[in-house]
């Protein structure tokens, strides 16, 4: 093929990028393209943003990192801002492209983008990447898979599988196509935030060399629940939201660390958690919009207990201070523990009475490691409306605040 187009959309990433490598090896020039959506549509009905500042920082820092290695590499990144039919269409008749290359993600929104363009008579080339797994190698169709994860870990684990191997990031990159008349946004410094992770691949590589080096995998199981701290738990989920790195480098790094210090308890339980990120994609292939329904798999019926309550759970005022010190912590810094996460997604549904997704959509706008599978999955759970029969997960705050703040440190942290 001549020109060909990559839009990189949750895959800021050059390793381990099959698309990308697919791309560079049919291409004579190659256009890289991001898309931001337009602001107009970054507004939620109730008026918070659906990108808030913290994960606008992370992703600009993520694509200027981005747009340094693909300098280093004799190309450029063109960021645009706009609905991807309408970009792609220009694009495509101002390059004369044969085929939009990008990444597949079997979401509702992201999906519907897939339509839109090839209804635009654009040929798109879909790849799925973003899990540890190939959904091909699992010992079932995925449209089949079991609903129950224990039932679904059991099965990968009988047939063997690990991970798919990585494939190596592209040595050369075919030269940029002509391109004049096209309105870019331009690379800028991220706006100062509180969060404490910086964006990008680079940045993404040398933690995980780091957590290894320190033998923090040893520990993981250990110290995965504390709520203080860098070191308690792996942090890879905020590279992971962006693809800045992928579940297959961290599941290969992992078992090279296991060959040299042997396997333990925290080196299973970190692959046990990629699994965990697996399954919650995979269930897409099952069910797909259905897990977007307010009722999601229940006919139980929807409660809403309002916008007031809504507006002091999110800004931690709820008067429980456990809860309220999370809620502080994902204002201020775009982050929040799994625990955290759990015990606040569990007070505003079954304390509060709270619609879940409203829940769900305020973790949108507010963390900067927000993944369209994990976060929908994880409150399905918490609500009881997912494949889980046992009907949802309340957590007793009081027991919560003994167990992991017994002598309040977390709350007088974010208090």
């Amino acid at each position: 093929m001549d020109t060909l187009i990559y839009w990189f959309r949750n895959d800021l990433r050059l390793t381990d990028n099959p698309a990308f490598a697919e791309a560079c090896l049919h291409a004579e020039h190659l256009l890289l393209i991001y898309i931001h959506r337009p602001q107009a549509s970054n507004v939620h009905a109730l008026g918070f943003p659906r990108e808030d500042h913290h994960r606008q920082a992370f992703l600009r820092e993520s694509l200027n990192d981005l747009r340094i290695q693909l300098r280093a590499l004799g190309s450029d990144l063109l960021e645009l801002s706009g609905e991807p039919k309408d970009i792609l269409a220009q694009l495509v008749q101002r390059t004369r492209a044969e085929a939009v290359y990008c990444e597949c993600i079997e979401a509702p929104e992201e999906m519907q983008q897939s339509r839109e363009i090839q209804e635009q008579g654009i040929l798109l080339k879909e790849f799925w990447q973003s899990s540890m797994l190939s959904p091909e190698s699992l010992p079932f169709p995925a449209q089949a898979m079991p609903d129950m994860f224990t039932q679904f870990r059991k099965k990968v684990e009988y047939a063997g599988l690990k991970f798919a191997a990585p494939v190596k990031a592209p040595s050369t990159i075919p030269g940029l196509p002509e391109l004049e008349g096209i309105s870019a946004i331009q690379g800028a410094d991220p706006e100062n935030t509180s969060h404490h992770f910086l964006g990008g691949e680079r940045s993404a590589l040398e933690h995980l060399k780091q957590y290894l080096a320190r033998r923090l995998p040893d520990s993981y199981k250990e110290t995965r629940n504390q709520l203080i701290g860098k070191d308690y738990s792996s942090k890879f989920s905020p590279w992971l939201a962006l693809g800045c790195i992928s579940a297959r480098t961290i599941a290969a790094e992992l078992t090279a660390y296991e060959q040299i210090h042997g396997a333990n308890d925290g080196t299973y339980w970190l692959w046990f958690e990629l699994l965990w990120r697996d399954y919650f994609r995979f269930l897409h292939f099952k069910y797909g919009t259905r897990l977007y329904r307010s009722k999601g798999l229940s006919e139980a019926p929807i409660v809403n207990s309002g916008a007031r309550r809504f507006e002091d759970w999110r800004s931690g005022t709820t008067g429980e201070s456990l809860v309220d010190a999370g809620m502080r912590e994902l204002l201020k810094t775009g982050y929040l523990s799994n625990r955290m996460r759990q015990i606040v997604a569990s007070y505003w549904i079954y304390d509060l009475q709270g619609d879940w997704q409203l829940g769900a959509a305020w973790f949108e706008s507010q963390l900067i490691d927000y993944d369209v599978y994990s976060n929908q999955g994880n409150w399905l759970y918490i609500a009881g409306r997912g494949t889980d029969p046992r009907g949802g997960r309340p957590f007793n705050v009081a027991k919560q605040t003994q167990d992991h703040d017994p002598r309040g440190e977390y709350q007088r942290l974010w208090l």
